[in-house]
């Protein structure tokens, strides 16, 4: 399916809470319901993107971007996608005392509505921070930052300007209840959270990053026991599975975890189900690709949505790739997370085409019951901000 760019794009400031209301999962809900779909752990950074850049830096000279946009990244672009979906996050992360850390913690809690009551201030330490130049729909990133130092004593002589948030960088001694948790595997670790969460029901979605040890042996990821879905790239998949295809791949990994789903890059993503026995593949969308910064996790929360309300594999998948494909023609990782706005006027956006494939919009036809009655024209655009404006900007 192709879509395109078009003209025009409409600004939409960052915190705006301007996303249309979807409840994707009101048709699931329960009085019993745990308080949240969604609980992650991690690091937040605050990335700086430089953007308007024509080519990669060259050593020794200095470099001009046209543009430059700030927001908060590592884990919370994760937990931006899931909340711009609709999904009641919860994250538990360290943050820095300074200005860094005040801007990400206000961003995520007031500007998204995700709850940071497992999170933790750090007094004395400076937030973990990286810069990502793109250009040519590739991205260059510097990063840096320190381990939190262990959770400080509480003092009753302490001052009262962090009563908002506990000091501390330590994990809440076990997490809170929620319909799911998304973990990022670390080849020979474990992560104790997750076989807590996994006990208390929670259901675990897991993706890895590449394993700088060489090993790619799936022994190695002993948490993996605990989830239900784990998507890995193509990659990734093939050197854990020792295979030459991605979707023998995923085939193989079936036999460790339930639901294998195997990114494809540009051809998309294919995914197979052991309990049910489905298998689906779904055809990237044809996008101009300006960052690529935050994708993963975007498909990752598209796919961790569509499960969680219960949706057909292909149409979880299709779902995904589609929340992916949107995110890639902004800059930024958590800035550039669409919403329900953004889905909804790329929906109504693609059927106007006079030349659009009949098959490709059948795929995409599971939306229309979802989205809102009205939209925005697409694409749309946010505003970039800056940490070095206040509220009254």
């Amino acid at each position: 399916m192709t879509a395109s760019t078009g003209e025009g794009p409409t600004p939409v400031a960052l915190g705006s809470n301007c996303h249309a209301h979807v409840d994707p999962l009101a048709a699931v809900r329960a009085p019993d319901d745990p308080p949240w779909d969604v609980y992650l752990t991690g690091t937040v950074f605050l990335d700086i993107v430089f953007t308007g850049l024509d080519s990669a830096p060259v050593r020794g000279t200095e470099t001009w971007a046209r543009g430059m946009g700030s927001s908060p990244g590592g884990v919370a672009n994760m937990a931006t996608a899931l909340a711009r979906l609709g999904l009641r996050t919860s994250l538990a992360a360290a943050f820095g005392d300074d200005h860094y850390g005040d801007y990400c913690w206000d961003a995520l809690a007031q500007g998204e509505g995700i709850d940071l009551t497992p999170s933790r201030t750090v007094r004395g330490w400076h937030s973990p921070v990286t810069v990502s130049m793109a250009y040519e729909g590739e991205r260059t990133m510097v990063s840096h930052g320190h381990e939190p130092p262990p959770e400080e004593p509480s003092h009753p002589s302490a001052t009262t300007t962090l009563k908002r948030r506990p000091s501390g960088a330590d994990l809440p001694p076990c997490p809170p209840r929620a319909r799911a948790a998304v973990a990022s595997l670390t080849p020979g670790k474990r992560a104790p959270w997750i076989a807590q969460a996994a006990s208390q029901g929670s259901r675990i979605f897991a993706d890895v990053g590449w394993d700088e040890t060489g090993a790619w042996d799936l022994a190695g990821l002993a948490d993996l026991e605990h989830c239900e879905a784990f998507l890995p790239n193509a990659e990734e998949a093939m050197r854990y599975t020792c295979t030459a295809c991605p979707r023998a791949a995923a085939q193989a990994l079936t036999e460790h975890v339930p639901v294998a789903v195997v990114t494809l890059g540009a051809e998309g993503a294919y995914a197979v189900d052991r309990r049910t026995g489905e298998s689906a593949e779904v055809p990237a969308i044809d996008v101009e690709a300006l960052d690529p910064t935050g994708a993963g996790d975007v498909f990752v929360a598209g796919f961790v949505t569509g499960t969680l309300a219960g949706w057909p594999l292909a149409d979880r998948l299709a779902f995904a790739g589609l929340t992916a494909a949107l995110s890639v023609q902004e800059f930024g990782g958590s800035l550039s997370a669409p919403g329900w706005s953004e889905i909804a006027a790329w929906w109504r956006r693609v059927q106007s085409f006079d030349d659009q494939d009949p098959a490709a919009l059948r795929r995409y036809a599971f939306l229309e019951d979802l989205i809102p009655a009205t939209a925005r024209p697409w694409p749309l655009r946010r505003a970039v901000p800056t940490i070095g404006f206040g509220r009254s900007v």
